[in-house]
């Protein structure tokens, strides 16, 4: 990571879980050890959609942990019940939003144009889309793992163009998420250099995209993925909801 680049950025992603009350827990337990400790790297907490207005609250007065939210809607308003627009996330103060999780884009269908829409709408109201990419394992050991991130990168470019520069990358191998399994320093260090490169070629400030390994990034392995070159941070499943872990990480990165 060059020395105009942001700083690196760990992230966590609370996913479906947690309570208002263990939500609290999390927010002040992770707030009263980076007050102990702080980081030097950015801090957010990607947590549930109904949580977003007490996290406001608890993250107010403070710059050491921003809110993020884990999905943002295509649209920006009209008749889509369920969904969650991007100025409505901005009224919560949220800073960082996910877009394009591979959970996402299983379970819910969401193509790439939809994940570019998407972040198109974060960027337009001030947020910072984490676009996530990745392969699964049925792709990596049929040799297309390069081909799959660049096609998921290359619909967020082209539909965001200038704006690219403004967003962050994270790459998340599919069958290292919940699963325990975690892709090498090396093979991650590998996709995240073919991203860098491909983001290179879409805008000569690449190097100040922060790009993110989010494959089950634990305490014991970040020091050692976040130390490669071209891995500017992490996001965080599994880890983010042990406050012990999450700050270990937050430790780790530079």
């Amino acid at each position: 990571m060059s020395e105009m680049s942001k700083k690196q950025l760990i992230a966590g992603n609370w996913k479906m879980n947690a309570s208002l009350a263990g939500s609290e827990a999390l927010v002040r337990g992770v707030l009263e050890g980076l007050a102990a400790a702080p980081a030097v790297c950015d801090v957010a907490m990607c947590v549930p959609a109904p949580y977003l207005a007490a996290v406001q609250g608890w993250l107010s007065g403070q710059t050491a942990v921003q809110a993020g939210a884990q999905d943002v809607s295509q649209h920006a308003s009209g008749a889509y019940t369920g969904e969650v627009s991007a100025d409505m996330l901005r009224d919560f103060g949220v800073r960082y939003a996910i877009v394009g999780h591979s959970e996402r884009r299983q379970y819910h269908g969401e193509t790439d144009e939809v994940v570019a829409a998407k972040a198109q709408r974060a960027l337009a109201a001030g947020i910072t889309p984490i676009v996530c990419v990745g392969e699964t394992l049925a792709e990596r050991e049929a040799g297309h793992t390069e081909e799959v991130v660049r096609r998921q990168l290359a619909a967020v470019v082209h539909v965001n163009g200038h704006c690219i520069t403004e967003i962050v990358v994270a790459y998340e191998p599919v069958w290292a998420i919940g699963t325990g399994k975690t892709a090498s320093p090396e093979q991650a260090q590998q996709v995240h250099a073919v991203l860098r490169a491909q983001l290179a070629a879409a805008s000569v400030h690449a190097d100040r995209i922060p790009l993110l390994y989010g494959g089950s990034m634990n305490a014991s392995n970040a020091a050692s993925l976040l130390a490669q070159p071209d891995i500017d941070g992490g996001l965080i499943g599994g880890a983010s909801l042990k406050v012990p872990d999450f700050l270990a990480i937050v430790a780790a990165a530079r």
